[in-house]
């Protein structure tokens, strides 16, 4: 569009959809030379492919084969895609996704300010890996910046949102100006690879980014925003339609492969489990194991292979014995087993009247309370330090199991340590759920929004309840759930770390400790175990101390991006399946 094109033009140019013909009738008009190569540009995860540069669909579906392997090529504003499909329906998909476009002069600037992160550009190598490390944990394509169109022929613009107290890069997005790219006489630009990661606890990340790109843009002379987004993405349309984002006519084709297989396949059976069995089964599915879906909302299925057959309950199979589960299971027991075996354990005893809790309270003056038999965190409080609090957790742990431990309270980092066939594979810190103050919404608010946040990163597995554990940690800071928290104050509002209550992890798998790598294969050796997530307490992950704390027989495998937890899981069920190294 020309820079100076009346807001009559601009009308009849929303009105129309990109095409081959219609861009070379703009481009005559401007009196520019027509005809020029059709344009790939290369976004570091594969090409670009401006789909109405292409004279004709035998061009460009002929582009869409040269697709390298472990790459993916997007073609966008494609105007008779099934013309393209027609040519190559066997290795050719139409993309679901619905394209979406913000012309500039309906936009708005924001009214609320964000703060406690900064956006910036990439630049270092260093930059190239926090962003390939959130698109891990997004399940997206890493960025090879080798192969990055350079931006001076048109290339693309990454910008990373970084968090100003830790440095950490919280957020990332793509952008390209095509104006740059081809020539676009309608000056108009796109966004891609929008991710915030999952453990973030600061709002607006994501908004703020694409506001960014939008204000960069427009300050280019640019006219237009467009974007691809799936098309039950709701969320992410929400964030779009409240920024005046509109469907824009036009389609998207890309290449048949594995990486989109979930797109052209649609969902098979396994998209009802949950993301610890999920991630399993689609590990299998990549290596040609058979998956027999025997119960989803139990996370129970079966896989075969050769003359091979292995029952799991998402991390659980055949291969781990009933006495290691019950072992397990039985906390007390996992403690007489691990303190035979030389490992540093907390004092424990099993409550039971008010006396005896009394008098372990005032021997270790802090304690924990959790059901003997439990997981996710249920039914466990804190560093309780009146008799009254212990009594009242011993009721709620009742919940859970009649049976209930006490525990000395050990100050310190959670680490859950992830042991696979006896090496250990993944090392996490996990963190308590959290939440930032913007010196506006109480607590309850943050709370709330935090929780779906943290829902929507982990499939539905995380959320922050506002149960008496909650409102006992806010009550110990001084706050409750109308409290307004300060702007960019950190509260930590539960006491445990576990994934399913808000925590988040951190990967510490490269510093871990020597002394505490054997200490995990030495408690998974003592229980006999071959898969078993541990905890401990741990000053930190590069030093020695610790606390054992217990042992979980089902450990989940998701959210230990980037250590592949799953892909060594079916390594020890299948060996004879593991990709060959040449």
């Amino acid at each position: 569009m020309k820079p100076h094109a009346t807001a009559f033009s601009q009308r009849l140019l929303r009105g129309q959809t990109p095409s081959y013909e219609r861009l070379q009738a703009r481009l005559a008009e401007d009196g520019c030379a027509l005809g020029a190569a059709p344009i790939a540009v290369h976004c570091g995860w594969g090409r670009l492919l401006i789909g109405h540069t292409f004279a004709d669909a035998a061009s460009l579906a002929a582009e869409m084969l040269n697709e390298q392997p472990g790459e993916r090529d997007i073609a966008l504003y494609v105007a008779a895609p099934q013309q393209v499909l027609g040519l190559e329906p066997t290795q050719l998909f139409l993309d679901p996704s619905d394209t979406l476009r913000l012309w500039f002069s309906d936009y708005r600037q924001a009214t609320r300010v964000f703060r406690g992160f900064r956006i910036r550009r990439a630049q270092s190598d260093a930059d190239w890996q926090a962003i390939n490390h959130l698109y891990q944990a997004r399940g997206m394509l890493p960025i090879d910046a080798t192969l990055l169109t350079a931006r001076h022929l048109g290339g693309p613009v990454y910008w990373l949102a970084e968090d100003e107290d830790s440095g950490a890069v919280i957020g990332s997005v793509m952008g390209l100006n095509h104006a740059k790219a081809f020539n676009d006489p309608e000056h108009g630009s796109s966004l891609w690879c929008l991710a915030v990661d999952p453990q973030c606890a600061r709002p607006g990340v994501g908004e703020v980014l694409v506001r960014h790109l939008i204000e960069h843009f427009m300050s280019r002379g640019l006219a237009y925003l467009d974007l691809s987004v799936l098309h039950d993405n709701r969320q992410a349309k929400s964030l779009y339609a409240k920024l005046g984002f509109r469907n824009l006519s036009t389609f998207a084709i890309k290449r048949k492969n594995g990486i989109n297989q979930p797109l052209f396949l649609g969902p098979g059976p396994e998209a009802a489990f949950n993301p610890y069995a999920r991630i399993i089964v689609e590990e299998a599915h990549r290596r040609g194991i058979d998956v027999q879906v025997d119960d989803a909302d139990a996370g129970m299925f079966t896989l075969s292979h050769g003359g091979r057959r292995v029952r799991c309950r998402e991390s659980l199979s055949d291969l781990t014995s009933a006495i290691s589960m019950s072992l397990c299971q039985d906390k007390s027991l996992t403690h007489k087993v691990l303190k035979t075996a030389g490992l540093n354990l907390p004092a424990q005893q099993l409550a039971g009247n008010a006396d005896d809790n009394l008098a372990f309270l005032d021997e270790h003056q802090r304690v924990v309370v959790k059901p003997l038999d439990g997981e996710q965190g249920q039914g466990v409080a804190v560093d309780l330090q009146s008799i009254e609090e212990v009594q009242q957790a011993i009721e709620a742990a009742r919940q859970f199991d009649s049976r209930v431990l006490l525990e000395s309270f050990h100050q310190g980092l959670d680490l859950r340590i992830l042991v696979i066939g006896f090496d250990v594979v993944a090392a996490a810190i996990r963190r308590p759920a959290e939440v930032i103050g913007d010196g506006q919404h109480a607590i309850g608010a943050l709370i709330e929004a935090q929780s779906r946040r943290r829902q929507a990163a982990t499939g539905g597995e995380s959320k922050i309840p506002q149960d008496q554990e909650t409102q006992r940690t806010l009550r110990a800071a001084g706050y409750d759930y109308s409290s307004i928290l300060p702007a960019g104050e950190h509260l930590f509002v539960r006491r445990t770390a576990n994934l399913h209550t808000g925590g988040v992890l951190e990967d510490v798998t490269a510093i871990l400790h020597p002394t505490l790598l054997d200490a995990a294969v030495r408690a998974a050796r003592a229980l006999d175990i071959p898969v078993v997530g541990l905890d401990l307490m741990v000053s930190a992950a590069d030093q020695p101390d610790y606390v054992f704390i217990e042992a979980n027989e089902r450990a989940g495998l998701a959210n230990h991006e980037p250590q592949p937890t799953a892909e060594r899981f079916v390594d020890l069920l299948f060996p004879h399946s593991q990709p060959v190294v040449s």
